[in-house]
């Protein structure tokens, strides 16, 4: 079990099971910008560094129209359906 702080309410940290993880990385990686500022320039370098360490991976990058609202189902639907991985750029 693993602690997760909600910066929301820390007063009562939640208890939950990470999901299973994979021992490797291979197939198609989407890369979702969530349109958080200087979000792109994080994708931009892990791109770079995925792209050289990881050679036979295809990586797609995806953009929300915003950060405020959840992706809207076509694109989820999209990512689901043409990826094996996704990667979420949080910054500010």
């Amino acid at each position: 079990m693993t602690t997760i702080l909600d910066p929301t309410d820390e007063r009562v940290p939640v208890t939950r099971q990470l999901s299973p993880r994979s021992a490797s990385v291979s197939g198609r990686v989407a890369l979702l910008d969530i349109s958080k500022p200087r979000g792109n320039v994080l994708l931009d370098q892990l791109e770079q560094v995925l792209a050289a360490q990881l050679p036979g991976v295809t990586l797609t990058r995806y953009k929300k129209p915003t950060f405020s609202k959840p992706a809207p189902a076509a694109l989820r639907e999209e990512i689901q359906r043409d990826n094996d991985f996704v990667i979420e750029a949080l910054a500010d």
